[in-house]
């Protein structure tokens, strides 16, 4: 005996409104086809289901008998599916991204989202650039927000912004009293930097291996706003991504650009290739894309 869920909705209905016309008007579908489905449940179950000699159509015994079981097992399911849409559509939204990325794009990103999506969730993981891309390999979050492209094949990696890396120093510092034409000017001095194979650090520190120039890392820390405080203490100079820079850091920083000597780069979000991404993840996405491209991270 095999007996189709449409089959039984068309039925259910049917016989709470009394009415194949109604029934078929409610389930948005043509006449014919709530008749089949129920005339296929007769010829299966090899009873009559409908009277359909009295006006309005009564069920039969085997019919009363039938709708007492089918009615909450068809309203069951319809709910069960309503709910885990609702549930999908309330998320969580799980990203993955870098110290020097989540106060500042991603703050903003999430602000737009909360802002038009009040009741998701969002959970953001703090963690190094390969530690993020571990993470997304691994499913354990819907994306991660990452510093440069990403070129793992079994992963997606969509450029949202780009930006370029600026020297800070203390006020008054020596570095900065002259163009900065080369890294030898900012090897010499005692560097404030992030943490070991975070990004930004391999990318200066691969630099000054390739020009063969020696250097010294006083303070390591892991954020980045951090880094700001320690630098204008004196403790040392440092190098970042202009994105992490703040209205009013000027005021107690020198501020350099290094466009001329490290390269601009591309941040974007990356996905596992292949993966269904939930609703909340997908407008999360979309949502990022076009405040990014509204505003400047760059400058």
């Amino acid at each position: 005996m095999f007996m189709e869920l449409r089959q039984l909705r068309s039925f259910a209905v049917a016989a709470r409104l009394r009415s194949i016309s109604r029934a078929a008007e409610e389930l948005d579908v043509g006449q014919p086809t709530v008749t089949t489905h129920i005339k296929k449940l007769e010829d299966e179950l090899g009873v009559t289901l409908f009277d359909r000699v009295k006006r309005p159509i009564q069920l039969t015994l085997a019919g009363s008998t039938l709708a007492e079981l089918a009615t909450p097992l068809v309203e069951g399911i319809d709910s069960l599916a309503v709910d885990a849409s609702k549930k999908e559509e309330q998320g969580p939204v799980t990203i993955a991204s870098t110290a020097d990325i989540i106060p500042h794009v991603l703050l903003e990103g999430v602000k737009v989202f909360k802002a038009t999506f009040p009741r998701v969730m969002v959970r953001i993981r703090s963690r190094r650039r390969e530690d993020v891309i571990q993470m997304v390999e691994a499913g354990e979050v819907d994306m991660g927000l990452i510093p440069g492209p990403e070129r793992n094949p079994a992963l997606e990696f969509q450029s949202v912004f780009g930006y370029e890396r600026v020297l800070i120093a203390p006020k008054g510092h020596p570095v900065a009293q002259n163009p900065l034409v080369s890294l030898d000017q900012i090897a010499e001095w005692p560097l404030v930097l992030m943490g070991p194979r975070t990004h930004t650090r391999t990318v200066l520190e691969d630099e000054f291996r390739r020009k063969g120039l020696s250097w010294e890392v006083v303070v390591e820390l892991d954020s980045m706003d951090v880094i700001k405080r320690y630098v204008a203490e004196g403790m040392g100079i440092s190098v970042g991504p202009r994105l992490s820079l703040e209205l009013g850091d000027e005021d107690h920083l020198e501020v350099l650009s290094l466009a001329a000597l490290m390269p601009m780069e591309q941040a974007g979000i990356v996905t596992l290739q292949g993966k269904s991404m939930s609703v909340p993840a997908q407008n999360f996405i979309a949502l990022f894309k076009e405040t990014m491209a509204r505003g400047s991270t760059s400058a």
